[in-house]
């Protein structure tokens, strides 16, 4: 029998609840998310790599540019809807990618956009923001005001091999999804356009690009900006030092292409013309998400609405590309749980802020709400399983002012995985120095950890060890910084907050 739940907001927001501030005065929100996007772009890496994105290197300039931005599991369903409530795996109980969190997860939460919807904006989505499908519910209905848009285009680009570069002719016939996307939403921010500009109503467009996930697939004219002499093979292809099984991740993903041999065991990876391969169409995946981003900011300031639009840019997780031998994600290595995001809030970020700080993904909810000047969401309770609206994150807004403040001592990640035929969670913390991750047992019907059934143990040292290739675990000279890190860990989030 269905149970009915009669969730109570901390913050009272429903349908009828819009912002003391008036339509005139609300800025709109353009909310743009790349699935399976690493940080390696030049506004986090600098020179430090050579991706070029000069769209996103012109927003990054007027943008909160947060450069130890960490997602609370490194993988898409999981990732997304943890960032879009606001709560972290743990609450929402979505680990995989078929639970849907209203339904079979850890409540009815609200999300990102329901949140804006609810407080009289105009809503819309385009392509993928939630996992799409049941684990969303078919893309969340509860968020939108408008109908749903998916690039009709999308599956017929699903192609047999790891990466494909198209032909001019190819695209002309059969236009990329991502292209229509960025068609739909030029589409979108004119009709939006006029009902803005007249204070009548603020827009809250969501743009979710489905690339540069794989299979890798571009306009080859991109492959002339990454020369095979400029691309290069990652200089450590080989697992840490001292890795537990359960830190690795068989990439099933990459290995069920036609085009792709291996077995996706430890210490084994993909022969190096293969990886050059692979690398170089994951960077002409970037620079063309890119050049759509750019399409669409050109059109936001074409129809005069950039300076009343606050703009969201994030990736789900990272992505390995062969460091540790390892691709993908579902791990807890940087190179998985790390990913990019920046915020531009006009008249606040316009000469470009850039922290080094711990953020989490949790903390975008609280912040774009804060950017949009609407009542602030206060903290989760214990069990927030009955209440609609609160965040287990914290707003990085003040990072804006001051960008070297005294922040988070840690942000928060976990994965799954099972050792010796047992459930395990890897739970890991990212701070200054470390990381540091305990996979303890977990029982996957109650969604409980026993702190007591420790399996494995990982450190890795950032201070001489940043690319984590030694586990320093069992390292007698960092046993009192075991002690102090788990916890931290053991803590959890809410002794670590600002």
């Amino acid at each position: 029998m269905a149970r009915i739940k009669v969730f109570l907001s901390i913050l009272f927001v429903t349908a009828a609840t819009v912002s003391d501030c008036s339509a005139a005065t609300q800025k709109n929100v353009l909310f743009i998310v790349a699935d399976d996007l690493r940080p390696e772009l030049p506004a986090f890496k600098g020179s430090d790599t050579i991706v070029k994105t000069p769209n996103l290197d012109k927003l990054a300039a007027k943008s909160l540019v947060l450069k130890s931005a960490y997602v609370q599991q490194s993988v898409c369903g999981p990732s997304r809807t943890s960032a879009l409530t606001s709560r972290r795996p743990d609450t929402t109980l979505v680990y995989d990618l078929d639970t849907y969190w209203r339904t079979d997860g850890g409540g009815d939460f609200s999300t990102i956009p329901q949140y804006f919807k609810d407080n009289g904006y105009r809503t819309a989505g385009l392509g993928k923001l939630f996992h799409p499908g049941s684990a969303s519910g078919f893309d969340d209905p509860p968020s939108w005001s408008d109908t749903y848009f998916h690039a009709p285009n999308k599956r017929k680009w699903v192609i047999d091999d790891s990466w494909q570069s198209v032909t001019a002719a190819e695209e002309l016939a059969q236009p990329l999804p991502d292209t229509q996307l960025a068609d739909e939403a030029i589409i979108k921010l004119a009709d939006m356009s006029t009902d803005a500009l007249s204070g009548v109503q603020p827009f809250f467009l969501s743009l979710g690009f489905y690339k540069p996930h794989l299979p890798f697939v571009f306009p080859e004219d991109y492959l002339n900006w990454y020369p095979e002499v400029d691309v290069s093979l990652p200089d450590n292809p080989y697992a840490p030092v001292d890795m537990p099984d359960a830190a690795w991740e068989v990439y099933s993903e990459l290995l069920n292409y036609d085009d792709i041999t291996g077995t996706g065991a430890i210490n084994t990876t993909l022969p190096d013309a293969k990886t050059l391969e692979l690398r170089r169409a994951y960077y002409a995946t970037i620079s063309y998400v890119d050049a759509q981003v750019g399409r669409v900011l050109d059109e936001l300031e074409r129809l005069g609405l950039e300076n009343d639009t606050i703009i969201a840019f994030w990736g789900d997780h990272g992505f390995s590309l062969g460091e540790h031998g390892e691709w993908c994600k579902k791990t807890n290595f940087e190179d998985a749980v790390k990913a990019p995001l920046m915020l531009r809030v006009p008249g606040d970020t316009d000469a470009g802020v850039v922290s080094e700080r711990l953020v989490e993904f949790v903390d975008l909810f609280p912040s774009i709400v804060e950017a949009a000047s609407l009542n602030q969401i206060a903290q989760c309770p214990t069990d927030s399983s009955l209440v609609a609206v609160c965040t287990e994150g914290t707003s990085f807004i003040p990072l804006i002012s001051d960008p070297t403040r005294a922040w988070k001592d840690a942000a928060f990640s976990q994965n799954s995985a099972t050792t010796n035929g047992i459930n395990a969670m890897g739970y890991t913390i990212k701070t200054t120095d470390f990381r540091y991750t305990e996979w303890v047992k977990f029982n996957k019907r109650t969604h409980t950890m026993n702190w007591n059934k420790v399996y494995d143990v990982e450190l890795y040292d950032h201070r001489i060890d940043p690319e984590e290739n030694i586990n320093r675990a069992s390292d007698s000279t960092y046993a009192a910084d075991i002690t102090t890190l788990s916890n931290i860990l053991h803590n959890g989030w809410r002794n670590a907050v600002p």
